[in-house]
């Protein structure tokens, strides 16, 4: 609230929840992505959903975690070869994917990986409540450990692949072959440990010349973790960037025939200042914390579970404090308004693992929780929402 001169109290203007900027899920969001790939390389079952890309035998989708379009754009000099493809995104439109909410690496890679968006695959979040539990289950670190098949019971777009015939391959860190993420996201065909960029690059372009049809995956981290260490406006960041944007140009120079290259993130992200009024800190607001049995998701895209019976109380009051900086929705509103895919399609089992209040940054604001989440709490940079700096993520292409 704002104080006038006429000692009048007013209240702020609130938004609202049906004015959020929703994923483009069903036709340009990244679950999108491989159903439209391997459709073109005739795999049973699926459909061209990404209408501007046009088939390749050779597919390769080269992932780069917490680079988005907006980022990009921003950073033409740290970035030539990626700013020089950017016409090229989404079959030569110029125009970018939307992640899925909320845009978080676990969420985005579930979507990749099952050609789902999160209302069936069941990952809507960093931190969601386990509804068997009653406890927090992190879908990123997969702790405390959920058995993976049931969690996420769909088969992924890899495995429909490798089953189809075509020559399948993921070409990542040695240390994500055998993550629960992996197996319930990413999993199919080979999986081939490598340690540095270059060596990805280098391997991702064998394996796609290793088949008539094929389908490679590859994936680098640290650009998402120096941003979250030292923030998208940093020199770790940029110096991150520039090493990209190396490793696309090699993977490029590399390519077989009749191959296409997209490369694509899970999201973007911001800075969130270092003030009280930007960073509220969930575990000193007792206005906040009232009726809230757990606290969900991350800063800027929060998953809050009501003790029984509070639910519409602790609506009122989270739109009512933050709701001139997030849009604030009740779970079924936010079904409705499709941020975690169509209305209408969201699987039985993943309802009590999405908040009963959800809360979604507009502002350069984040939701923390300095004694419950201090290490979260203290990152610089964070995603998760819906604005274009989060949600817009590239799809860059080079064909050959």
């Amino acid at each position: 609230m704002t104080y006038s001169a006429a000692q009048d109290w007013t209240e702020p203007d609130l938004l609202d929840p049906a004015g959020a900027p929703v994923p483009e899920y069903g036709a340009g969001s990244l679950a999108d992505l491989l159903p439209t790939l391997v459709a073109g390389q005739g795999v049973p079952g699926f459909t061209p959903v990404i209408t501007e890309l046009t088939p390749a035998d050779r597919n390769c989708v080269f992932l780069v975690d917490g680079m988005g379009w907006e980022q990009i754009k921003a950073h033409p000099a740290e970035a030539p070869f990626l700013a020089s493809l950017l016409g090229s995104s989404r079959g030569g439109t110029g125009r970018p994917l939307t992640a899925g909410f909320p845009a978080t690496t676990a969420t985005s890679l579930a979507s990749v990986g099952t050609g789902l968006p999160p209302a069936r695959h069941g990952l809507p979040g960093y931190a969601v409540r386990n509804p068997a539990t009653g406890e927090l289950m992190n879908q990123l670190r997969w702790h405390p450990w959920t058995p993976p098949k049931p969690w996420q019971p769909y088969p992924t777009v890899f495995q429909q692949a490798d089953t189809a015939g075509v020559a399948t391959a993921q070409v990542s860190a040695p240390a994500f072959q055998s993550t629960p993420l992996t197996k319930v996201a990413l999993s199919g065909g080979t999986f081939l440990g490598r340690m540095t960029g270059e060596e990805r690059m280098d391997v991702a372009a064998e394996r796609l010349a290793a088949g008539d049809r094929s389908l490679v995956y590859t994936y680098y981290s640290e650009l998402d973790g120096a941003g979250h260490r030292h923030g998208v406006d940093s020199d770790a960041w940029r110096g991150q960037l520039m090493y990209v944007d190396r490793l696309v140009q090699r993977l490029a120079e590399q390519l077989p025939a009749r191959t296409a290259l997209y490369v694509t993130a899970d999201h973007g992200m911001v800075d969130v200042p270092f003030d009280e009024d930007s960073r509220i800190d969930f575990d000193e607001d007792w206005e906040l914390g009232a009726g809230v049995a757990l606290l969900g998701g991350e800063g800027r895209a929060r998953h809050v579970y009501a003790v029984p019976g509070a639910e519409a109380d602790v609506l009122t009051v989270w739109r009512e404090v933050l709701g001139d900086r997030f849009w604030v929705a009740g779970r079924e509103e936010a079904l409705e308004l499709g941020w975690f895919g169509a209305p209408g399609e969201v699987d039985e089992r993943v309802l009590g693992r999405i908040g009963d209040v959800v809360a979604a940054a507009q502002t350069d604001a984040a939701i923390t929780a300095s004694r419950n989440e201090p290490n979260e709490s203290a990152l610089a940079g964070m995603h998760g929402s819906m604005t274009a700096a989060e949600q817009l993520v590239p799809l860059l292409e080079i064909r050959t």
